[in-house]
């Protein structure tokens, strides 16, 4: 993938990545998890988590399917190298590799399942990653697309106003660096329109309820150390601004007398026969 095709690579390389992707499968994956139950997956099935990251959903979906043989792919060989060394007691069934989500080095048609989770808001033309996806998939087969969505993020206003940080910071930040922070909302029509069936939309609600604080705080303060300098270069919003923003933020998912919620959009589909 070149770099007009990868433009965020060196915030995916940041060290707070790690966190991230730890923080979110946290807050996630207990309400994400009972969704692949109805997938109606075989035992002995194939699975592809195709912009894997640092491992965190791929072990878990290797854990959640015990005879299953599950593939990693991401773009950056220091996460493949990562993911690699941190669940080497799950190989050989569960590996992970280099890869171009846009130009997978895979044949068509192998995976009764193919996961993308956090990568779409990264990429610029993601439908032509989802062809790739498509294509992978076995007929029949189901594609399970975490797409997320920073128009979808709501928290109380008071001394500063939360809400600026999204529309003023993140949307903006993604139309100057040539992706689309509002895709999650675009994900249905774009697997529609590629004629995947039985389509759905699930939302998983990391809110102040639902899932701990300190989790929810530990996202946001993963995102401020890998995002406020980028965005403070590509918005109208200074690095200082969107530090207070996030800052503020961090302390209102902490007290315990305020609401925070992030609403974030699962679309998954079946592949015709």
């Amino acid at each position: 993938m070149n770099d007009d095709r990868n433009p965020h690579a060196d915030l995916m390389g940041h060290e707070s990545m790690i966190r991230t992707l730890a923080a979110q499968a946290n807050a996630i994956w207990p309400q994400e998890e009972r969704l692949f139950a109805r997938y109606g997956l075989a035992a002995d099935c194939r699975i592809a988590d195709i912009g894997c990251g640092s491992g965190e959903i791929t072990s878990r979906l290797a854990l959640l399917y015990a005879r299953a043989t599950v593939l990693g792919i991401d773009i950056l060989e220091s996460s493949v190298a990562y993911a690699s060394r941190r669940y080497a007691t799950l190989a050989p069934r569960l590996r992970f590799q280099q890869g171009d989500a846009f130009a997978l080095a895979l044949e068509s048609g192998q995976f009764d399942l193919v996961v993308c989770r956090h990568m779409t808001q990264t990429i610029p033309e993601p439908q032509k990653a989802l062809a790739e996806l498509l294509r992978i998939c076995k007929s029949g087969g189901w594609l399970h697309i975490l797409s997320e969505d920073y128009g979808m993020l709501h928290m109380m206003p008071g001394r500063l106003d939360p809400d600026r940080l999204w529309h003023e910071g993140a949307v903006p930040f993604g139309r100057n660096t040539g992706v689309d922070t509002r895709i999650g909302r675009r994900t249905w029509t774009l697997l529609h329109e590629l004629g995947i069936e039985e389509l759905r939309v699930d939302y998983v609600t990391v809110d102040t309820l639902r899932v701990p604080r300190e989790t929810f705080a530990a996202m946001m303060e993963a995102w401020r150390d890998g995002y406020v300098d980028a965005v403070g270069l590509h918005t109208a919003l200074s690095s200082g601004e969107a530090r207070a923003l996030f800052d503020y933020i961090i302390a209102s998912i902490r007290n315990p007398d305020e609401y925070a919620v992030w609403q974030v959009p699962i679309v998954s589909g079946r592949k015709p026969r």
